[in-house]
């Protein structure tokens, strides 16, 4: 084949690939307007979520779990449920108030839990979670290292734009030291940290164990205008994807989660905060929103966000024995994110 050949062949490819993004953008724009729901999903048949008190009673029962970032969202969720379940829960996270109130609930309930207050960045806080895992249930056998942050604030305080927007995710030549440095502490060592704490336990038990590490589909995929976190979150499937090698031969299972947009207090906070740095910004060239939606997201007649449940669900299953030959994967719990 001759270099026109060539040039002739892929000017037909890409003539061919605007036709049919053109001719997908038309038909979608044209369900839309039928369905009388312009700007809204496509869907006719909506996938019902799960019910955010559906629990499997006695799946956990007398295993102990350590689960960091159990203030809110997520962690909180994945708390109260395994507990349900019959696990001894260690919850821990830097918001105490908020923290201790997870774990309370439990307690009040007629759960087992203890809150341990604490940065997992610390190794102090992932060797005194691990500590008291040991002192009030006689050992480890989960972890769910839930912890992170999507900028460089301080995730317990309030929005405070004009004294935290240096501490903002931002594109490369915008991004300060403290943004990548704070995001990079918590999400990258923070992660590191909690994992050689919990493994070194199972280790010493040498009675296995599994462990669910939460990431995002940001860890799979390039994503814009958040540098530090895909970097971490990058990071988060690689340690995940190690650890897992490194610790079959001891019976422990190391998988990590990978979500979309889901609906919780911190991507609440995200997007907010989104709203004001392109206020800021006064408009400009960007390529960082060209997708917005997961695969399910569009398709909702509602656009709806992946909720707390439908994510605890998957960590929970990585977690039990139903999941035994699960190991070092990188579930992508994304709607369909990275499908396309």
């Amino acid at each position: 084949m001759t270099d026109i050949d060539r040039r002739d062949l892929f000017k037909g490819i890409s003539m061919a690939s605007a036709m049919a993004i053109a001719s997908s953008t038309v038909f979608a724009q044209a369900a839309q307007g039928a369905t009388g729901n312009p700007g809204k999903g496509l869907g006719t048949v909506d996938i019902k979520p799960v019910d955010p008190d559906y629990y499997i009673p006695n799946r956990f029962k007398g295993k102990t779990i350590v689960i960091t970032g159990c203030a809110r969202g997520m962690g909180a969720l994945a708390a109260t449920r395994i507990a349900r379940e019959g696990a001894n829960v260690v919850g821990v996270d830097w918001i105490k108030d908020e923290g201790q109130g997870t774990i309370d609930r439990i307690v009040k309930a007629g759960g087992k839990a203890v809150f341990v207050p604490g940065d997992i960045a610390e190794n102090s806080t992932c060797d005194a979670m691990v500590q008291a895992a040991v002192q009030h249930f006689g050992g480890l056998d989960y972890a769910l290292n839930n912890a992170g942050v999507m900028d460089g604030v301080y995730s317990g305080a309030p929005i405070d734009y004009e004294k935290q927007k240096h501490l903002l995710f931002a594109p490369v030549h915008e991004a300060t030291d403290e943004y990548w440095d704070n995001v990079m502490r918590t999400n990258a060592t923070g992660m590191f940290k909690s994992l050689r704490a919990e493994l070194r336990q199972m280790v010493k038990q040498n009675r296995g164990g599994a462990i669910v590490n939460v990431g995002s589909v940001t860890g799979l995929i390039g994503f814009g205008g958040t540098p530090a976190y895909v970097a971490s979150k990058h990071a988060v499937t690689g340690i995940t994807r190690s650890a897992a090698i490194d610790y079959a031969a001891n019976g422990i299972r190391i998988n990590s989660v990978n979500m979309a947009q889901t609906a919780t207090p911190m991507v609440a906070r995200a997007l907010e905060l989104v709203t004001r740095k392109m206020k800021d910004a006064g408009g400009g060239p960007s390529m960082s929103m060209l997708k917005t939606n997961s695969l399910l997201q569009a398709a909702d007649s509602h656009k709806r966000d992946a909720t707390p449940a439908e994510q605890v669900a998957i960590m929970l299953f990585l977690l039990s024995d139903e999941a035994s030959n699960i190991t070092g994967a990188a579930y992508a719990t994304d709607g369909g994110w990275t499908t396309y």
